[in-house]
């Protein structure tokens, strides 16, 4: 089966407080991107990766990758107006049957065992997902007040997200709603059952200054 990573890059950097979007900061002199491409090649040499970036930022990321010689192969869609719509232009360029991952560009670290546990559940279940557990306390708002819940009933959901393809394609064939916050929302709108494989911590979504100090952290932990 043709195996995809389907990369959707479309932040601008409002909560990074940067005019620059997050994906393309800089961590170990690196943009964010660029590692997380890297991170899906180290698992597979031969996966196709669909990266989907606002039309208005791609001059800037070839500009990146002429700077730092960056020349893994990957076919670039546009961005559309939400998550939604971007996953949806980059499913275009997807053929069947396969599977295809959908993956957080600025989620750099995900593990090589998480990637590959997900596309090998994949390829019997159809649907799986990366989750950790919770480890807060967590708190129900209520209309007067808060109520503490059992954090053993939620799980935090990472990515990437793996599915038939054929399936996922289906699922982004529905009408958008605010309800799909990720691509497991679509699928399940279709009464399709989600499995849940565990991720990896490490594999933070780097959205605000603080993340990026813990990435460089990360990184140079890697590095010893």
């Amino acid at each position: 089966m043709i195996k995809y990573a389907l990369i959707v890059a479309g932040g601008k950097g409002l909560r990074m407080g940067s005019e620059l979007p997050k994906q393309f900061l800089p961590i170990g002199g690196k943009p964010v991107l660029m590692r997380t491409l890297e991170a899906f090649y180290a698992y597979n040499l031969e996966i196709h990766i669909i990266l989907v970036l606002p039309c208005s930022q791609q001059p800037y990321w070839a500009q990146l990758c002429e700077e730092h010689h960056f020349s893994l192969p990957h076919t670039v869609a546009d961005g559309g107006e939400t998550r939604f719509h971007s996953v949806k232009n980059g499913l275009a360029y997807v053929t069947t049957p396969g599977l295809v991952g959908v993956h957080d560009g600025v989620r750099p670290f995900v593990s090589q065992e998480v990637i590959a546990r997900c596309y090998a559940m994949a390829a019997e279940k159809k649907a799986v997902i990366p989750v950790i557990d919770v480890v807060e306390t967590v708190r129900h708002l209520q209309e007067e007040g808060s109520v503490t819940v059992s954090r053993d009933e939620y799980k935090l959901v990472q990515t990437p997200q793996v599915f038939d393809a054929d399936l996922l394609k289906l699922a982004y064939e529905q009408p958008y709603t605010s309800f799909f916050t990720d691509d497991a929302s679509v699928v399940e709108a279709m009464g399709t059952s989600v499995y849940l494989t565990e991720g990896n911590r490490e594999n933070i979504k780097i959205t605000t200054p603080f993340d990026l100090k813990i990435a460089a952290a990360l990184l140079d932990s890697c590095l010893i």
